[in-house]
């Protein structure tokens, strides 16, 4: 399975305002020509403001697919560049939020693997001007991935994103998204995934945990 990688997005951390209210944030991204070297947690040139919810190895790389990207256009009514979500790589042909956790990805020289999806937070709802943009987002069911990795390389607009593995389990990061905001039916599912953040599983542990202690409570009640 192979798809294009589009674009490749960078940004620094930057003063981001909306109404009131001034934030410092990464989120605006623009591309970039030419090659990325991406290696360690992040790409060349890409910066996070709060480490403690976003990057780190298991969120080094964020991924979102531009046929999603034409989904939000035509129900927003305008077009929307790559970057404007703040992911790194705009890949076409890759169903990107129907990624299995643990795929690995062969792009340019590097090797990247699907780690989580994305959860916005209130900033996304900033960029966009749109206070409820971030319960749009995530009642779409396209939270695009995040991504480790794995090798170091170099990689630029126009080159091929290949899966060169994927997993048997079959857990994909929208199932994951879903798990994570609520729905309990795919909590034992979503938990079957090995290459899961120790974070995510730690979550999804003890929420699993926290419905059976509760079922159990109201049958001896």
């Amino acid at each position: 399975m192979t798809g294009r990688l589009l674009s490749v997005n960078t940004g620094a951390v930057a003063p981001l305002t909306a109404g009131r209210r001034t934030v410092e944030t990464g989120i605006v991204k623009s591309p970039v020509e030419g090659r990325v070297r991406v290696e360690g947690v992040s790409l060349a040139g890409d910066r996070q403001a709060d480490l403690r919810v976003h990057g780190g190895a298991d969120k080094a790389v964020y991924a979102y697919a531009s046929e999603d990207y034409r989904w939000w256009s035509d129900g927003l009514g305008r077009a929307l560049a790559p970057g404007t979500f703040g992911e790194n790589l705009t890949v076409g042909g890759l169903e990107v939020s129907g990624a299995v956790v643990g795929e690995r990805w062969e792009v340019g020289s590097a090797l990247l693997e699907v780690a989580q999806p994305r959860l916005p937070c209130y900033k996304l709802g900033m960029r966009m001007g749109d206070p409820v943009f971030v319960a749009r987002f995530a009642a779409a069911d396209r939270p695009g991935a995040y991504l480790r990795i794995v090798e170091p390389g170099e990689l630029g607009a126009g080159d091929a994103v290949r899966v060169v593995d994927r997993p048997a389990h079959g857990v994909t990061v929208a199932e994951v998204s879903r798990a994570l905001l609520g729905e309990r039916a795919m909590w034992a599912h979503v938990l079957r995934a090995p290459e899961l953040p120790a974070g995510v599983r730690t979550h999804l542990l003890e929420r699993l945990e926290a419905a059976r202690e509760a079922t159990e409570a109201q049958s001896g009640s």
